[in-house]
């Protein structure tokens, strides 16, 4: 059974940074593509880095050069380093892994639906930018 819980979110003024961490028991193995995906009111969610269980990782463009993805399977934790944060990063942030047979991190990043209908999610964690 995976299990997913997301922490590090808060409030930070616009260029500031945060750490999101997502503790995530039985996922980190070899076998199972894990990312973080963000969703605001009203939108769809959205992918916003992912990666697979050989360390590959992949960005959405919105997000490259300021976010980094990373994990340490020995400490079963998922991370998300932001920097540079502007307001349109504000959103709920939300962990999730999929076994890696069903799909790779390129194509977890760009279907969240499909992530969301056969993957594992957290309940999420909010991330505020603002002056």
């Amino acid at each position: 059974e995976v299990q997913l819980v997301e922490s590090g979110g808060g409030l930070v003024q616009p260029g500031g940074s945060l750490r999101l961490s997502c503790a995530a028991w039985g996922a980190t193995s070899m076998k199972y593509t894990m990312g973080w995906f963000r969703q605001t009111p009203g939108k769809e969610r959205e992918g916003v880095a992912t990666i697979d269980s050989d360390g590959t990782t992949h960005y959405a463009d919105s997000v490259k050069g300021r976010f980094t993805i990373s994990k340490d399977s020995a400490k079963n934790t998922l991370y998300l380093q932001m920097n540079s944060l502007k307001p349109e990063d504000t959103a709920m942030y939300y962990c999730a892994a999929i076994y890696g047979a069903l799909m790779t991190a390129s194509q977890a990043l760009g279907d969240a639906v499909r992530m969301r209908n056969f993957g594992y999610w957290g309940q999420g964690t909010q991330v505020t930018v603002s002056s």
